[in-house]
């Protein structure tokens, strides 16, 4: 018997959790008998676009029978997932959502689906780890994602939900990579205006961004270096080696474990393939604030002591 063909798409091969999602994407695979393809649009959600129609649109015994894809740009391409649909192809969108999900089931019958995190819950966690870490308040540089990510957007929302009224944000934007974060805080530095800033902690939309910043101060010649290298760094994904390792190594202070949406996703194709079993519409993962907001909240009030 043929094995199932999937194929992965993400956005690029940089960011820690887009890594983890191919790692964990393998692993499901070769515990489900799934033959994988990875695909990486690198940042462009044409070129995904384009990279999918065309595996779509290849022979029969060359598609893949099913897509699981994060997007790369601001939409999530609607018209590709007919198109795979029609095609009689599973479709699995990952760490977003959409409304042409129930369409796709009804219509055509085949498993479409979402697997995402709670962005705005994440941006909560995010803010009340500041109110732990930051009890009088103060200046944070907030390292925003791309200005046409809609988890960019929600997580900021949330953020703002449970963030103190005495932390204020000078935001910035970066692309969910650690050499775009550092080229971006890099840059923000050689501005008279950040010289003058007296901000408190750094605060990313995720560990890759955090690190970028981080590398970008270490390598400041300004007098408030020590002092800037000493502030906390908050970042959010928490995967093991990277977000998770750089908190037990004091590179960050704090990160949000959000687990991988891909293994799941595989997993739960799989399972259709093998069952018939329909996945359900939506499967939203739970974030965790590592360390715990209590202890944060503790080693705060130590370093306020001594």
């Amino acid at each position: 018997m043929t094995k199932p063909r999937f194929l992965l798409s993400v956005m690029n091969d940089e960011n820690d959790f887009q890594i983890e999602q191919v790692a964990a994407a393998r692993q499901a695979a070769a515990k489900a008998g799934v033959e994988l393809e990875i695909l990486c649009a690198h940042d462009d959600g044409i070129r995904q676009s384009q990279q999918l129609l065309e595996k779509i649109q290849s022979p029969v015994d060359l598609r893949p029978n099913a897509i699981l894809f994060e997007p790369a740009g601001s939409t999530v391409l609607p018209q590709v997932a007919r198109a795979a649909a029609t095609a009689g192809m599973g479709w699995a969108l990952l760490s977003r959502n959409a409304e042409y999900l129930n369409e796709l089931r009804s219509i055509f019958h085949v498993p479409a689906f979402v697997v995402t995190p709670d962005h705005e819950k994440i941006g909560r966690i995010q803010g009340q780890q500041l109110a732990a870490l930051l009890p009088k308040g103060g200046l944070v540089l907030y390292i925003q994602g791309p200005s046409q990510s809609l988890a960019a957007k929600q997580r900021y929302t949330g953020l703002l939900e449970t963030k103190p009224q005495n932390v204020q944000l000078r935001v910035l934007k970066a692309h969910w990579t650690e050499s775009s974060a550092h080229k971006a805080v890099t840059a923000w530095l050689c501005l008279s205006t950040s010289r003058a800033s007296e901000f408190v902690a750094v605060c990313a939309q995720d560990d890759s961004m955090a690190i970028g910043a981080r590398r970008a101060f270490e390598q400041s010649t300004h007098e408030l270096r020590g002092f800037w290298l000493k502030i906390p760094f908050l970042g959010i994904d928490g995967m093991p080696n990277t977000g998770q390792a750089w908190v037990r190594s004091g590179l960050l202070t704090a990160t949000i474990f959000s687990p991988s949406t891909a293994g799941i996703a595989v997993e739960l194709m799989a399972r259709f393939m093998e069952r018939g079993t329909m996945p359900p519409v939506c499967t939203v993962t739970e974030p965790r604030s590592i360390p715990a907001i209590e202890e944060l909240a503790r080693k705060a009030r130590v370093a306020s002591a001594s």
